[in-house]
C-alpha cells in the first residue's frame, strides 16, 4: 500500500494501476467483477432466514453456486425447499445487524442467561414480534441497550454477541479463495430514528477486524461511527474498514452532512475529509427501491426523467395509508390507519417514516441531488462531503446473494416466502412495492480482497438493476473521436484521462472535456436500447442543475455500445460532475411471473393490471467523475 492523495484527502491505497498481482488473469486495466455487498442472514434480528436457519456459510454456499436449503417451511419449522444461484458471483460481503448479535444469541441459544427470561420467551413466541420488540431500541436518536435482555451496562449483550461475530468472520475467511472467490468480513450499522432510514454497510479490507462491531447503539451519527471505528479498527495493525450508506431514498433528510455537529467550517472540513477518507460509495438500487433520483425536487433545474420512477417507492405527493404498529404486553398491537403524503422537505428538516415510503424528501436521500449538495458545499467550505460513487445489492433477508432474475425470485424479507405472499401488501417496502434488487460491480485488477477494496476505495465501481451489464467512464480533455475503435482504448484512456471515480484537473479553459462511455450486455441478458449522460452543475448564482443526454443507442438493441461525447456546453467556471447510465428494452416485471403461478382463481387484484406497471427497464449506472474548477 502508498499513501496518495484521493479528492484533497490523503489515504492509504493501492497504486492506481500496479504492474503486477498475485493471479494469473491479472489484468492491470481491470476486469469487471460482480457481486453483493447487502446480504442478511439468521443472524440478523429480523431476518426470513431465521425460518429455516440459514447462516453467513449459506449465504457464501450460494453465492458460489451451491444449493441451499430454503422456503417453504414444513410444519415441522425445517425448510422444505431449496435454492440456487442462477450464476455464481465473484465476490460477497455478509452483513447482518450488529446491534443485536449478542441479543438474538441469549434469546435463541437454549441454556443462555437470559433464555427462559419473560423478554426472550415473548421474542420466540412470533416473529414479527420479536422483530418489533429488538427494534425499539434503534427507533430513537437516543439508542440504549434493552436492559431486561442485557442488564443496566449492556455488557451481557456484547460479551455474548462475540460468538455470532467470531462465526461471521470465520464464515467469510473460509469462504475467501483468491483468484477466484472473495468473501470479505461485513456488518450493517442500523438505526431507524422516527421510522427514518439510517444505515450503513461496513465492509472490512482483510481479517483483521474489530473485536466487536461498532452498532447504532454505540454511535448514532455517521462522524461519530467513523471515530469510533478508526479507534478499534487502527489501520497500524492491519485493519482498514469502509462503509456504504444505502436506502438513502428512505432516509427523510437524516443522510445529510454535518448531522449532530457544530455549525462551523472547522468542524464542516473535517466531517468531510472523514467521510471523503471512509465513505467512498452509496449503494444506488436494492429491494426496497432506487435511490438514483426523484422528480419534482424544486431545488433542481431540470426536466423530468422517467427512469427515476423504475422501482420508485417514493413519488412527490403521493399518499399511503399506513397502520403502524406497536409491541403492548408482548402482542404487537395496530395502531389507527393515517395517511402520509410525501412533500419535500424544508431547508433544515429532518421527516419521519421514511421506511414506510413516506415522509419529506431532502436533496441528500438520492444520489443524482445528493452529488449537487455535494458540488455546492465545496464551493462554501472548500471539500466536497458528498462525493460518492455507486454499487447496487440485494439487501436479501433471506441469505439468497445475487439472487436478482425477476424470472426466478423468491423473495427478500419475512412475508415474501411464496408468489401469492409477495404480491400482496407487506411490512415497509416489501411485497408487490418491492422488486429483486441489484449487483454491485468493481474494475478490480484482479479477484481477491485488496484489489475489490481498492477499486471501492478508488471508487472504480458500478451498480446494476440485476443483469451483469458491464459499464464504463473516463473523462478526459484530448480524447481521440474514433477511441472507441482502438483496442486498447481502456490504457489509452488512463493514459490521457481519469476513470470514473476522480477528478478531471487541468484545462486551459478553451477546451471542453470528452467523456469515453462504454457498457457491454449482460451475455445473458437483452441488448442494449440506450447510453445516456448524466451531467450535474452548479450555476454562477448557486442553482442546483441536471441534465440526461442521449449520447449513443440503437432501436434494435446492441451488445455494446461505446461513444467519445464531447460536452461542447462546458463552463470551466462551475463545478460539474458526470456519470453513465446504460439502459435496457422493457421486459417483464417479477410480479408478472408470480401471477401467471397461481391459478386465474387464486390471482390477487394486481394481476389484472393497472396498479403496477407489467414492465421494468433493467440498467447500469457508473461512479461519476467530477470536475473542479481551479480555485
Amino acid at each position: 500500500l502508498s499513501s496518495v492523495v484521493m479528492f484533497g484527502v490523503e489515504v492509504a491505497a493501492a497504486d492506481a494501476a500496479p504492474a503486477t498481482g498475485d493471479c494469473a488473469d491479472f489484468d492491470p486495466n481491470g476486469m469487471a467483477l460482480f457481486g453483493d455487498v447487502h446480504v442478511h442472514t439468521s443472524y440478523s434480528f429480523d431476518a426470513a432466514a431465521n425460518s429455516f436457519g440459514a447462516t453467513p456459510v449459506d449465504a457464501n454456499r450460494y453465492a458460489r453456486g451451491k444449493t441451499i436449503a430454503f422456503f417453504p417451511v414444513g410444519d415441522d419449522g425445517e425448510p422444505m425447499g431449496t435454492a440456487r444461484i442462477d450464476r455464481p458471483l465473484d465476490f460477497l460481503a455478509v452483513t447482518d445487524h450488529g446491534e443485536f448479535l449478542g441479543e438474538r444469541a441469549l434469546c435463541r441459544t437454549e441454556g443462555s442467561p437470559r433464555f427462559d427470561s419473560p423478554f426472550c420467551r415473548q421474542y420466540r413466541s412470533n416473529e414479527r414480534l420479536g422483530m418489533q420488540m429488538l427494534a425499539t431500541a434503534v427507533a430513537t436518536t437516543t439508542p440504549e441497550r434493552i436492559e431486561a435482555v442485557c442488564g443496566e451496562d449492556g455488557a451481557l449483550c456484547l460479551e455474548h454477541a462475540r460468538t455470532p461475530w467470531k462465526s461471521i468472520q470465520d464464515a467469510a475467511n473460509d469462504a475467501n479463495d483468491p483468484c477466484r472467490f472473495t468473501s470479505f468480513i461485513a456488518y450493517e450499522y442500523t438505526g431507524v430514528p422516527d421510522t427514518s432510514n439510517y444505515h450503513r454497510n461496513v465492509i472490512f479490507r482483510s481479517d483483521a477486524v474489530p473485536e466487536l462491531p461498532v452498532s447504532y447503539i454505540e454511535a448514532p451519527i455517521d462522524s461519530e461511527l467513523w471515530s469510533q471505528l478508526d479507534a478499534v479498527c487502527p489501520e497500524s495493525a492491519g485493519c482498514e474498514y469502509l462503509t456504504i450508506p444505502h436506502n438513502t431514498n428512505l432516509a427523510n433528510g437524516r443522510m445529510a452532512p454535518y448531522m449532530g455537529l457544530e455549525d462551523t467550517t472547522e468542524a464542516k472540513r473535517a466531517y468531510a475529509e472523514a467521510r471523503l477518507r471512509r465513505e467512498p460509495i452509496l449503494e444506488i438500487f436494492q429491494h426496497k427501491g432506487g435511490s438514483e433520483c426523484i422528480n419534482g425536487l424544486s431545488a433542481i433545474l431540470g426536466a423530468p426523467d422517467e427512469l427515476c420512477d423504475v422501482e420508485q417507492v417514493r413519488r412527490i405527493g403521493s399518499s399511503r395509508t399506513v397502520v403502524a404498529g406497536s409491541v403492548e404486553d408482548g402482542r404487537v398491537v395496530a395502531g389507527e390507519p393515517t395517511t402520509l403524503t410525501t412533500t419535500e422537505c424544508a431547508a433544515g428538516e429532518v421527516g419521519e417514516n421514511g421506511m414506510v415510503g413516506q415522509g419529506c424528501v431532502d436533496e441528500t436521500d438520492f444520489h443524482r441531488s445528493a452529488l449537487l449538495v455535494g458540488l455546492k458545499e465545496e464551493r462554501a467550505i472548500g471539500m466536497n462531503p458528498i462525493k460518492l460513487g455507486v454499487v447496487a445489492s440485494t439487501d436479501t433477508h433471506s441469505a439468497n446473494p445475487g439472487g436478482v432474475l425477476e424470472s426466478g425470485w423468491d423473495g427478500a424479507v419475512t412475508g415474501e416466502s411464496s408468489p401469492a405472499a409477495r404480491l400482496e401488501k407487506g411490512l415497509l417496502t416489501s411485497g408487490i412495492d418491492g422488486n429483486p434488487g441489484g449487483l454491485a460491480g468493481v474494475w478490480a485488477t484482479e479477484n481477491t480482497r485488496d484489489a475489490i477494496f481498492d477499486a471501492m476505495l478508488r471508487r472504480e465501481v458500478f451498480g446494476t438493476s440485476g443483469p451483469r451489464i458491464r459499464i464504463r467512464l473516463f473523462a478526459g480533455w484530448a480524447f481521440e473521436e474514433d477511441l472507441c475503435d482502438d483496442a486498447d482504448r481502456v490504457a489509452a484512456a488512463y493514459e490521457t484521462g481519469v476513470p470514473m471515480g476522480g477528478d478531471l484537473e487541468g484545462g486551459d479553459g478553451a477546451e471542453k472535456p470528452r467523456l469515453l462511455a462504454w457498457a457491454m450486455q449482460d451475455p445473458d441478458g437483452e441488448k442494449l436500447r440506450s447510453l445516456q449522460l448524466i451531467k450535474g452543475w452548479i450555476d454562477a448564482d448557486g442553482g442546483m442543475h441536471s441534465e440526461v443526454l442521449p449520447i449513443a443507442g440503437s432501436e434494435d438493441g446492441a451488445s455494446t455500445l461505446c461513444t467519445v461525447y464531447t460536452d461542447d456546453a462546458f463552463d470551466p467556471a462551475l463545478p460539474t460532475y458526470y456519470y453513465v447510465r446504460a439502459v435496457e428494452p422493457p421486459t417483464p416485471r417479477w410480479h408478472t411471473y408470480d401471477c401467471a403461478r397461481l391459478d386465474e382463481a387464486d390471482r390477487p387484484e394486481v394481476c389484472r393490471g393497472g396498479a403496477y406497471p407489467e414492465t421494468i427497464q433493467e440498467m447500469a449506472w457508473s461512479s461519476p467523475v467530477w470536475y473542479r474548477p481551479a480555485r
